[in-house]
């Protein structure tokens, strides 16, 4: 089993991008914690990150044809990219939605996901472990 982990833009900016809402963990460490989880639950984990919408795009696309599923936090780009959400839609494997902060206590603008909708599901607000539960219920709706 494959899995893309796939993190969306200034996520690369994780343990020094306002601590107080993302949390101290950096992207490495988050990474790392997924592939050894991954290995744990039978999984091969590929770690991207990318600010670039269109890379994000072509990385979904790319998992068509190699990945069993993806866990993806579109960061910023949830609720303002059609294009990521027809990207979703257009690849036919099961992608979570993540994300490290409850977006639904943060600014109004933030409640609305253009992805969800296309999404096996989605994790918010539990930080780092966000990530981890993405993971372990991806994993479960492969092994279905």
């Amino acid at each position: 089993m494959k899995i893309l982990l796939l993190h969306g833009p200034n996520l690369n900016l994780l343990g020094t991008r306002e601590p107080e809402v993302y949390g101290s963990m950096t992207l490495d460490d988050i990474n790392e914690k997924m592939i050894s989880l991954g290995e744990e639950l039978g999984a091969e984990v590929i770690c991207l990150q990318s600010n670039h919408e269109g890379a994000l795009i072509d990385a979904l696309h790319d998992a068509r044809t190699w990945a069993n599923g993806v866990v993806f936090n579109p960061g910023g780009y949830t609720h303002t990219s059609v294009a990521l959400r027809d990207a979703i839609s257009a690849i036919v494997i099961p992608v979570i939605e993540v994300h490290l902060s409850n977006v639904y206590a943060r600014e109004e603008f933030r409640h609305t996901s253009l992805v969800s909708a296309v999404c096996k599901g989605k994790v918010s607000g539990f930080g780092w472990r966000s990530y981890e539960l993405g993971l372990r219920g991806l994993v479960d709706i492969i092994k279905v």
